[in-house]
């Protein structure tokens, strides 16, 4: 009888994790990804929420866009975690392109009045200088723009190790994982705490 007295404000927020192999747990057990250990985390520090992982290998900003739409519909989260570009980054997509399929998830999102937050990649330096510098820019312009928290790199701290990476040198180690949660953790769990 109480949860159903609960005002709206203290209803469980849904959230959604929009990402690709980085969030979707490629190359481990079940359980050890970011996204699994963040529902650990908000259990533990009693933080009510309810966690959608939509998150496939190899997706795109693209992909990403295209399946938007319906995971809004059907879930209504109340946040919306973008973890997307790295895929595009490594074909050498346009900048342009994936910021434009940033642009419009952000404000699909917005429009279903979901909150977003947006996690930044980085290239390796091999792709050049400008690209890879327009590239990790392109989150910084698109948070600013929407005054969307950003998590700047997903991989600070863990990018420079190669200890912390699986052998095909591309996807994070299970160890590499609380590290990664710990980068996104305070920039969500102000969102999340949001009324």
């Amino acid at each position: 009888m109480l949860a159903a007295s609960a005002s709206a404000h203290s209803a469980p927020k849904k959230v959604l994790v929009l990402g690709d192999s980085l969030s979707a747990e490629y190359g481990l057990n079940r359980g050890e990804g970011w996204v699994s250990l963040l529902e650990k985390r908000l259990q533990k520090e009693k933080i009510e929420a309810t966690i959608l992982n939509a998150s496939i290998s190899g997706e795109t900003t693209s992909g990403g866009r295209a399946r938007l739409p319906a995971l809004l519909s059907q879930h209504k989260p109340d946040v919306v975690v973008i973890e997307l570009g790295a895929n595009d980054g490594l074909r050498g997509q346009p900048v342009a392109a994936s910021e434009a399929n940033l642009r419009a998830m952000i404000e699909q999102s917005h429009k279903n009045k979901a909150r977003v937050l947006l996690v930044g990649m980085r290239m390796p330096p091999n792709y050049g200088r400008a690209y890879t510098e327009s590239f990790f820019g392109m989150y910084k312009k698109l948070a600013t723009h929407y005054k969307s928290p950003l998590v700047p790199f997903m991989l600070e701290g863990v990018a420079e190790k190669p200890a912390l990476f699986q052998s095909d040198r591309l996807h994070p180690a299970a160890a590499a994982h609380p590290i990664i949660l710990n980068n996104i953790w305070p920039h969500f769990v102000a969102l999340v705490k949001a009324p």
